[in-house]
């Protein structure tokens, strides 16, 4: 199982103690790309090629589990991570 999985694994199974950081990289590793508003908001949007998006807040320590449950959701429905 490489670190990847892991970590998804992590995520998966405690959605209450996740980093900012750790979910930005299992997005971008499920074909998510991400962009910062223009305007300096604390959100950062998450696009797919399929139409998925989801929009996370820059939350310190963790972000909040409601929108780590909801990137899980999506990432499932995508096919997973690779």
């Amino acid at each position: 199982m490489s670190s990847l999985q892991k970590l998804y694994s992590r995520i998966k199974n405690n959605p209450n103690t996740v980093r900012f950081e750790e979910l930005e990289k299992i997005l971008t590793r499920a074909g998510f790309s991400g962009s910062w508003p223009s305007g300096g908001s604390s959100h950062k949007t998450f696009r797919h090629a399929n139409g998925f998006t989801i929009t996370v807040p820059h939350k310190k320590p963790y972000v909040l589990a409601c929108y780590v449950k909801k990137a899980i959701e999506l990432i499932d429905e995508n096919g997973g991570i690779s």
